[in-house]
């Protein structure tokens, strides 16, 4: 399957704001792209397209093509003959010709009333023709409008990617295809894969079977949390599953023709309970009764931070049987991977089993490793080895570059703004996946206690969107060394397609823009307001689960008036209902339909509260807005 359902759907619905065949006004209004070009120059009129436009392209730019048509075809039954070489009535052209001089990934893209040509090579070309499907609108009398346009791009940063942890629950082959065609859709070009933790193995290694047969199962349990019950005895592990190398081989292929590179991580030396689930002998505890976990019930947290297992999560560092398995397993995924970089998770290790170890603290001793933490750089530093072996990078999480970094590692920083600049003043190349500046997606989407269950925190997409990874503390060389940004999905609480739909959207536009777009032409306003209400009415129409916005951006306020007026400039999704009450009951299709502005007086010493609802053209509904107008004598001597 070449072409997913997402890019079918999204290139049939509307890109313009008000755009269709014959409408002026909306010819000349800037297009509602996501992320945002480098430069766009609007001009009057449109080309249109149909079936009978020509296209002409170069040789090296005919997978593009290929591209091109099959959503044409798969959408609109449109069948366009295309020219290779000279074609002189050639009415869309497709070059690499003069593309020498874009920076990498750049395309230009240029529309007039007599054609239209996209100039590029490689990823430029492909995200060039992901522009210009946002641009194509669903056809009128078998024809489509696109609007003149003059458009120069480029992306700011060369990492764009999203994480997708599959290990706490398992998703398809088929869903990870259908993420990587949304990804390809908004210009994202790394897949970070999590494949292995404590819930789950789920990548087969041909030389330690057991890692599959045992480590990819679980018990099933509804959802993860402090109070998991842990496996009970007798009780069967029916749930998970696992990628065969096939499977991945192909995942791999069909990212690669959407210009996206596939990160694996493994994640060791903690996190790695299902693997000590099938390979007892790695852990210091050597403990046969351990099972892979079914949530997060083998761990005490502690009021003012840390924790303590009550299994064995943690691979044992002074074992060479444990260098033996991790060079079996890390040469598989190199084999199998691409990628020049392996991710070898490295985060929450747990050294309480070592530290109570005799045979690990006479190692240490003899070794003159001081503590537990200079142990696990001991681990570290023998796995970097191994990976440099197999000719790939290491990168891992925050955590290994704690303490003296002698070795040669790229850092995946999630810690926010301190921790990265004290990074890269080690001289450390890094990525940037702070969850504090909103690019945590499993984190709720507002403080409200609507959303779904969540790993925690709140973070709202115009925290991802306003987050600016070129920090002003560094210096520009400093700067360097930011390949790019990544938001991560952890799936404690994700257990299907529809949340992770839910969770993922529409933060992940949010991610697009501001890992592509730069910040001179980063504008929320613009952003929410004009091009977010077109893709979500894209997601409406296609059945894409996502976060309908509400009509105010608080959830919960009080406002200290007599008289309000309740104004909707526009719904959040076009076609969308908004109904109210002024009753403090919640408010469904039965209730007031807000169609005009309403002002609501506030009698002396009273409160009145507002709630609002979105209910999309789907029915998709936002969680619920609460407005207390407070006329009190309080308020007022507040």
């Amino acid at each position: 399957m070449y072409f997913s359902k997402y890019v079918k759907i999204y290139t049939c619905c509307l890109a313009l704001l008000g755009f269709s065949v014959g409408n002026s006004a909306a010819q000349q209004a800037a297009p509602a792209l996501i992320p945002m070009p480098r430069s766009v120059k609007t001009d009057t009129g449109s080309f249109i397209f149909s079936s009978n436009t020509l296209i002409r392209a170069d040789v090296k730019a005919q997978r593009v093509v290929d591209y091109f048509k099959g959503q044409l075809f798969s959408r609109w039954k449109f069948n366009n003959k295309v020219a290779t070489g000279a074609a002189e009535n050639a009415e869309l052209v497709i070059t690499t010709s003069g593309a020498e001089q874009l920076p990498e990934e750049g395309y230009r893209l240029s529309v007039t009333p007599a054609g239209i040509t996209l100039t590029g090579r490689n990823a430029g070309l492909f995200y060039g023709m992901q522009t210009l499907l946002q641009l194509i609108s669903g056809p009128v009398n078998g024809a489509v409008a696109i609007p003149c346009v003059t458009i120069e791009d480029a992306p700011r940063f060369g990492y764009r990617g999203l994480m997708l942890d599959v290990s706490r629950h398992f998703f398809t082959v088929e869903q990870i295809k259908d993420l990587l065609d949304m990804m390809a859709y908004y210009k994202l070009n790394r897949f970070h894969w999590h494949l292995t933790d404590d819930q789950g193995w789920r990548l087969e290694i041909k030389s330690c079977p057991e890692l599959t047969q045992v480590g990819a199962w679980r018990v099933p349990r509804i959802e993860f949390g402090g109070n998991t019950l842990p496996p009970q005895p007798g009780e069967k592990a029916t749930d998970g599953g696992f990628y065969t190398q096939e499977q991945v081989k192909d995942v791999i292929r069909y990212a690669a023709e959407r210009h996206i590179e596939i990160l694996p991580e493994i994640d060791v030396p903690g996190h790695s309970m299902a693997a000590i689930a099938a390979y007892p002998e790695l852990c210091v505890t050597r403990n046969k009764d351990i099972k892979v976990n079914p949530g997060s019930s083998f761990a005490k947290w502690f009021p003012n931070g840390g924790y303590e297992m009550y299994e064995d999560n943690s691979l044992n560092p002074t074992d060479e049987r444990v260098y033996t398995f991790l060079d079996k397993v890390f040469g598989e995924v190199a084999a199998l991977f691409p990628y020049p970089y392996i991710h070898i998770g490295g985060d929450e290790c747990y050294k309480g089993f070592w530290e109570k170890d005799a045979a690990v603290q006479s190692f240490m001793k003899t070794h003159r490793i001081r503590n537990t933490h200079e142990l696990q750089s001991y681990f570290i530093s023998r796995l970097n080895k191994i990976i440099q072996s197999k000719h790939k990078k290491l990168i891992a999480w925050d955590e290994v570059a704690e303490g003296n970094v002698k070795d040669s590692i790229t850092i995946m920083s999630r810690f926010g703004e301190k921790a990265a600049i004290a990074q890269i003043r080690k001289g450390l190349d890094i990525v940037l996946a702070p969850g504090g500046n909103g690019l945590y997606f499993d984190y709720a989407q507002s403080a409200s206690d609507q959303e779904p269950s969540s790993h925690g925190g709140d973070a709202p997409a115009w925290k991802a969107y306003k987050y600016n990874p070129g920090y002003p503390a560094l210096s520009a060389e400093e700067r360097k060394h930011i390949m790019g940004v990544e938001a991560c999905i952890w799936t404690e609480n994700i257990a299907d397609v529809s949340k992770l739909q839910y969770m993922m959207l529409p933060r992940m536009l949010a991610l697009a823009e501001t890992g592509w777009s730069d910040e001179t032409v980063k504008d929320y306003l613009r952003f929410a307001g004009t091009a977010l209400p077109l893709h979500l009415e894209r997601f409406d129409k296609a059945g894409i689960n996502y976060r309908v916005p509400t009509v105010f951006n608080y959830t919960d306020s009080t406002i200290a008036t007599g008289s309000f007026r309740f104004e909707v400039v526009q719904p959040p999704v076009p076609g969308a209902r908004i109904f109210y009450t002024l009753n403090n009951r919640p408010p469904g299709d039965y209730d007031h339909e807000y169609t005009t502005p309403v002002t609501i007086i506030v009698p002396k010493g009273k409160t009145i509260t507002l709630k609002t609802i979105v209910i999309t053209p789907a029915g998709r509904r936002s969680i619920i807005t609460r407005t207390v107008l407070d006329n009190s004598n309080k308020s007022e001597n507040q």
